[in-house]
């Protein structure tokens, strides 16, 4: 059976200095410790690259700060970066507005907090997890044909840059979870790898690394981005 492992990679810090909760709006780029950060995921992937691993296929959301984070890794892997807008940051009815939790006190916000179910401040869980998946799965295809099959000793690897809410939601979906949650309990640090591995169409485990953990002390980290 066909072998294949999916890294799905959140960015790097961004420049935020205003701690504005930014969605999809365009041109945040990231800071210098988020450039670091892109710097040593690259370097994770290039261990497992000369541990053996058969890392073929790049992909991009194509948001500034996730191309970014994208970068170093073709420039290091040897690959082009494909962009994919499946795997974009989620819709977001506060984007673009700073102070989020002094907001959240003002009662003409409070009906877009209704339902956290769905939820009703932005793009439905389910939604994110659906188009996320499709794009997982069209790596996952790529990355086969690439290597041209995926081995039992040495799969094949596709990585997609993406964001914290879209990763979260997808890792949920694939280990069979509900998808509402606590969003201060997602484990899903910046520039963290949440790995899907796939025996033919299904995912059979899935494996999260922080490999700049000894970088997030003291990392921005606004919620929602």
């Amino acid at each position: 059976m066909q072998r294949a492992t999916v890294h799905l990679v959140r960015h790097g810090e961004v420049h935020n200095p205003e701690g504005v909760l930014y969605g999809r709006l365009p041109e945040f780029h990231l800071s210098e410790l988020g450039r670091q950060m892109a710097l040593q995921v690259t370097g994770h992937f290039e261990q497992r690259r000369d541990e053996g691993a058969d890392i073929v296929h790049l992909v991009a959301s194509p948001l500034t700060r996730a191309q970014e984070t994208a970068r170093p890794l073709a420039e290091a892997l040897g690959l082009e970066i494909a962009t994919d807008e499946r795997i974009i940051e989620a819709e977001n009815r506060f984007e673009g507005m700073s102070r989020i939790k002094s907001r959240l006190r003002q009662p003409r916000y409070w009906p877009l907090l209704v339902n956290p179910f769905r939820p009703s401040w932005g793009e439905p869980y389910a939604e994110q997890a659906a188009r996320v998946m499709l794009g997982v799965h069209d790596a996952r295809r790529r990355a086969l044909e690439l290597a041209e099959g995926g081995g039992a000793d040495r799969p094949a690897e596709a990585i997609l840059v993406s964001h914290q809410l879209p990763i979260w939601v997808t890792r949920l979906a694939a280990e069979h979870r509900r998808l509402w949650h606590d969003p201060r309990q997602r484990e899903c640090t910046l520039t963290s790898v949440t790995s899907l591995d796939f025996e033919g169409d299904s995912v059979r485990r899935v494996r999260y690394a922080e490999p700049c953990a000894d970088l997030l002390p003291g990392a921005a980290n606004v919620p929602g981005a």
